[in-house]
């Protein structure tokens, strides 16, 4: 079988979110770039809902484990919410938690799947890297510049 152009592997990412997104449908998204003109006049807070090893592979540079913002969430309370994951399941269904508990909340459609695919800085502790976290080959949807790894 033939690898997968960036053209399919977005294609899929799209299906996979919209897939997902009918569990969450009052949970507004955003893509990368409409987060880009939200920063530009908006304090983001952008939620990792990952777990520690996925985090420990890559994040989105500024981003926050959900774990830190659970441990001090009113540290976080003057900001808007941007939560993500690998497609944007987690994150959405952690984003309606959030939601109805008042929180002004975004998703990322795609999450750090389409991160990479608008070409977008991951971090790893010993600073920037093209790794990125996939549940395995199935899921290994990201751009060709980036390395998976599960």
């Amino acid at each position: 079988m033939a690898p997968l152009s960036d053209r399919d592997k977005k294609v899929q990412i799209e299906q996979l979110y919209a897939r997902s997104k009918r569990l969450f449908p009052e949970v507004a998204d955003l893509t990368v770039e409409e987060l880009d003109r939200l920063r530009e006049t908006t304090d983001i807070t952008l939620i990792d809902v990952r777990n520690p090893p996925e985090q420990e592979v890559s994040m989105i540079p500024g981003a926050v484990p959900a774990a830190d913002f659970e441990a001090d969430p009113g540290a976080y309370a003057s900001t808007t919410l941007v939560t993500y994951c690998t497609v944007g399941h987690r994150s959405g269904l952690y984003a309606q938690r959030l939601q109805a508990s008042g929180y002004k909340v975004f998703n990322l459609k795609g999450s750090i799947l389409s991160w990479t695919h608008a070409g977008r800085d991951l971090v790893d502790a010993a600073g920037s890297t093209r790794r990125v976290h996939v549940a395995g080959p199935k899921w290994s949807l990201e751009s060709e510049d980036y390395e998976p790894t599960w």
